[in-house]
């Protein structure tokens, strides 16, 4: 199937002929569903944390951080142009010449439009919206009411007016306060400032799309003497990009490589599985994640902040024993009352059920990178939970799934998710790590069976597309994995524009 031209092109993209040939193979053979046993519940996979032993938790990571080197990584990659969906259907489906605007809104598809309008003056960017209106329309304030919501949006999307569809979500406006206005981006300097300071020091890394570095840097410009000024930090930021070589090959609907007009084999970016690599270049103690769109106003961000505390606390307590333990692990007079001790805490603490008898296996067992994951009561939205899943050996571990990785014609695995009781924010502290000092390789630890097949068009045609394991899925399967009921205050994602009307969104002061 693959010419000499094809394995030309696929060596200039940075892929291998073996790289292609395995993915292909998958195609083919497609990737078999998750076996979830259970769903993950508190006292079952989830641990809940009284008062006291929060603030204790809390005190362990604030008595050391300053000693340690911290990361906060921020996936930041994503257009915002899913966020403006439901507005880039009504330029498209509503004519203001056509239609009155009242009739539009009595179809139930477009209660989100009405939303919109109703509480466009509570948006960051309404004033920016409104000078570029000034600038495009000048008949704007003696048109119908249809007119100028058309407008409007034309005002804020299009090309030729603030382009914010084509903007990174990181630099969209989410926050208006008295003085000014705040992106997403900004928000989370500031919040890193609570709990990911070293001293006086904050260090971020941002992922992204090469196209917008020049976006970034600008904006990280215009704000950082006021960030800094308001937390007293200076602050760090690194910036990489999903690299090409995470690409991964198109294919037709009968599993054939697809070829675009020119006849050019056609490779996709795989996901936020991709960016493992990009997770597997930081070298430091602690690293916590968190999604660029899931900010709050500045009133909660104390809240949030020792809730991450907490988890980073957990992370540090467990790390103490685990080291300790691979050390006793190495005596030679290592007693069996220790060895039951070390099987206790991997049963008790780690959540691991399928305990092995060799001190190697012990050994194997405790010395991976360790994930401390919060995770919010479940409100109904997409995406992955935490479950007890069973691999291909029959062994059981906790894992973050996605409801598109389980078989949900099978009656059983329908009913488990539909138990979930929690949700995955993407709320993680990392430890990469090991007892000697040296880094973890994160690719010895993915789950290659875990990817994702989906279906995507390209150029109005349909084609399969392959994701890689997911970065807090099949990227992290073989960590030691332990999940932490958060509350949900922690949880403020930014998936539609009108996200934006939500309290957590609207400062008071």
């Amino acid at each position: 199937m693959l010419t000499e031209k094809d394995i030309e092109q696929i060596t200039k993209h940075g892929l291998t002929l073996n790289k292609v040939i395995k993915q292909l193979e998958t195609f083919t053979m497609g990737i078999p569903p998750v076996d979830v046993v259970t769903t993950a519940t508190v006292g079952n996979g989830i641990k809940q944390f009284s008062k006291s032993q929060q603030e204790k938790l809390e005190a362990i990571y604030e008595a050391q951080k300053d000693k340690l080197e911290i990361v906060k990584f921020v996936p930041a990659s994503g257009a915002a142009t899913r966020m403006f969906k439901f507005l880039y259907e009504f330029l498209k489906e509503y004519n203001p010449e056509k239609q009155k605007y009242r009739d539009f809104l009595k179809e139930e598809q477009n209660l989100k439009i009405e939303a919109f309008f109703n509480g466009m003056n509570d948006f960051p960017f309404i004033n920016m919206v409104r000078a570029k209106i000034r600038e495009l329309y000048p008949a704007y304030k003696q048109s119908l009411k249809g007119e100028r919501n058309y407008m409007f949006v034309k005002a804020m999307l299009e090309e030729d007016g603030l382009n914010f569809g084509n903007l990174p979500k990181g630099l969209i406006p989410f926050h208006r306060y008295k003085k000014y206005s705040t992106t997403a981006f900004e928000e989370q300097l500031l919040e890193a400032a609570y709990y990911a300071a070293v001293g006086d020091e904050v260090y971020l890394h941002f992922t992204f799309s090469e196209k917008h570095l020049d976006f970034f840097k600008d904006e990280f410009e215009s704000i950082q003497s006021r960030v800094s000024r308001k937390t007293k930090k200076n602050f760090h930021i690194s910036y990489s990009f999903q690299r090409m070589e995470t690409d991964t090959i198109a294919v037709t609907e009968d599993n054939k490589p697809f070829r675009n007009e020119e006849g050019l084999l056609v490779f996709r970016p795989s996901g936020h599985g991709a960016l493992l690599d990009n997770l597997n270049d930081i070298d430091a103690d602690i690293i916590f994640i968190k999604n660029i769109d899931n900010v709050s106003t500045q009133e909660f961000v104390e809240e949030i902040a020792s809730h991450k505390r907490i988890l980073a606390g957990k992370l540090l307590w467990l790390q103490k024993k685990v080291f300790a333990y691979l050390l006793d692990l190495e005596k030679e007079d290592i007693t069996l009352e220790k060895v039951e001790e070390i099987q206790s805490f991997v049963w008790n603490e780690l959540n691991i059920k399928d305990i092995p008898g060799g001190l190697n296996e012990l050994k194997k067992v405790l010395n991976k990178p360790i994930r401390v994951c919060g995770v919010v009561e479940n409100t109904g939205a997409p995406g992955g939970g935490p479950f007890w899943v069973r691999n291909e050996n029959g062994q059981t571990s906790l894992q973050i799934v996605e409801a598109s990785q389980m078989n949900l014609e099978d009656p059983h695995q329908e009913a488990i998710l539909k138990e979930a009781t929690h949700f995955n924010p993407v709320d993680l502290v990392c430890a990469v790590r090991n007892y000697k000092g040296e880094k973890f390789d994160l690719h010895k630890f993915v789950d290659p069976h875990a990817g994702f097949i989906s279906l995507k068009s390209e150029n109005g045609k349909p084609i399969k597309a392959l994701e890689l394991p997911g970065l807090w899925n099949g990227s992290m399967a073989f960590w030691n994995t332990i999940f932490v009921e958060v509350p949900s205050i922690t949880f403020n994602p930014v998936k539609t524009v009108n996200d934006l009307l939500k309290k957590e969104h609207q400062p008071n002061w």
